[in-house]
This record gives structure tokens, sequence and C-alpha cells, in this order.
């Protein structure tokens, strides 16, 4: 079965950096989009970042786009997420995820995170000002 687990959050200060990583184990040949979900409080999930797992375009939220870049390195079983010019809004509950439908821009888009299936536990990010 597939088993995600995130490592990496924390505290930083707004213009800050956090790096998140995901290992990953029992994908199946039909998983095929990976990506980052958030959930800030009294909030719905929403999609931050998605990569199919054999590469190609990369999907992110308008809200992340030009601070945060998604990359994988496959051979390990790793996802990760570099979060740079942090603000406080970015503040919210991480999670990998992963989906047996191919990344599009519903990978981000879709309410709640519905375009994946499968999550980790999360890593909490807070910025302060």
């Amino acid at each position: 079965r597939v088993q995600l687990v995130e490592s990496g959050g924390g505290s930083v200060q707004a213009g800050g950096s956090l790096r998140l990583s995901c290992a990953a184990s029992g994908f199946a040949y039909t998983t095929y989009c990976v990506g980052w979900v958030r959930q800030a409080p009294g909030k719905e999930r929403e999609g931050v970042a998605a990569v199919g797992r054999a590469g190609g375009i990369e999907y992110y939220s308008d809200s992340v786009k030009g601070r945060f870049t998604i990359d994988q390195d496959n051979a390990k079983n790793m996802l990760y997420l570099q979060m740079n010019e942090l603000k406080p809004e970015d503040t919210a509950m991480y999670f990998c995820a992963a989906s047996e439908r191919f990344c599009n821009s519903d990978s981000v888009l879709a309410l709640g995170g519905s375009h994946f299936m499968y999550w980790g536990q999360g890593v909490q990010v807070t910025v302060s000002s």
C-alpha cells in the first residue's frame, strides 16, 4: 500500500525558506501524480504543487507560483517542496499526496485536494511576520 511520510516542517520568519521532504513507498505502476496540499486552520485543503512521477509539467497554485518548487528523486522515492520567500499566509499543515490520476491543473485547483487519494500525516509550517 502507498505510504507517504513528510519531514522538514518548522517555524520560520517571513522571507525565509524551508524544504519539505516526503519519503514514499508502495507506489503501484498506476500512481501517476505526486504533489503537496496544505490546510490552514479553519480552511479547506488546497493544492500547492504537483508533478507527474515520470516528470513533465509542474503545476503550482497561483499563491505559491514563483516562490515554491516541487522536485523529486525517483531513485530514492523522495518528493520535495522547496519553499522560498515564505509569507505568514503560507502557515498551514502541509501534506504529501499521490494520485492514480494524471497530473493536470486539477491537481492544484480541485477543491479540498480531491485530485489525490493517498496522503501523508502532514507537517506543520509556521511563518511569523
